[in-house]
């Protein structure tokens, strides 16, 4: 089975969402080999939650708070989403390293968090271009993977599913290649290996992301040690992101 999961961002409104919803849903029939996770905006989950029940889609959100309560204005717990029906949240986007300056302490701090709510975790990890032209790939994804996941149990990491997102391809429209992709899968599940046992390392879903659509899902899904893909703006159309799921 492969495990799909659709990043909306912020992207949607409610009766955007809604809309979306009652077109993909119903015409949604392998379920017998696609694990799919729809990611949505904070303000869409209370009403995806009723318009999913019944289905075979997952109801997942972007982000969540590194504090579980109290006076942080504008932060949306784990235990908010676990209470709204979330099954998985995105942790460690690189746009949430970059833009909103969440370093591997952060991240950190919000896996946890996610997991003591019993909440799913999909961990983002992926180097830049400049470190990709100076060979720091390796470097780069154990340094993001150990921080991530420092002071978890082995038996956790049945609850997590880490993304490859290299940040050159998130939004650009270049994808890396299937060698490419094989090689940063090695060396995450080599990572877990060293950290872990071979037994998790062998276990642990990864996931490709960054410019994913229905010309390239194909070859992606193919490629070694790859469990599934994490769809960012390919997914916001409902025709075209079930044409995307035909395909796999």
């Amino acid at each position: 089975m492969k495990k799909i999961v659709a990043n909306f961002k912020m992207n949607k409104t409610p009766s955007e969402v809604k809309q979306y919803l009652m077109t993909l849903v119903p015409r949604f029939d392998k379920a017998e080999n696609i694990d799919l996770c729809l990611c949505l905006p904070y303000t869409s989950l209370s009403e995806a939650k009723y318009l999913l029940k019944g289905y075979p889609v997952k109801l997942g959100a972007q982000n969540l708070s590194e504090c579980e309560a109290g006076g942080n204005t504008g932060e949306i717990s784990g235990a908010m989403l676990k209470d709204v029906g979330v099954d998985s949240v995105i942790i460690g986007h690189s746009e949430r390293r970059s833009r909103f300056k969440e370093n591997s302490k952060i991240i950190n701090k919000k896996i946890k968090i996610a997991l003591k709510n019993r909440l799913n975790v999909i961990l983002c990890v992926g180097e830049s271009l400049a470190e990709k032209n100076t060979l720091k790939t390796l470097d780069t994804l154990r340094e993001q993977i150990e921080e991530a996941l420092k002071g978890l149990y082995e038996n956790e990491l049945e609850s997590i599913t880490i993304a490859y997102e290299p940040i050159w391809a998130i939004g650009t429209g270049k994808n890396a290649t299937p060698r490419e992709i094989e090689y940063a899968v090695k060396v995450i599940r080599k990572v877990v290996e060293d950290d872990f046992s071979t037994k998790a390392s062998k276990e642990i879903c990864v996931l490709y992301g960054g410019s994913v659509t229905n010309k390239n899902v194909a070859s992606i899904i193919k490629a070694k040690g790859v469990d599934g893909a994490l769809i960012g703006g390919a997914s916001l159309d409902a025709n075209m992101f079930l044409n995307i799921l035909s395909l796999i």
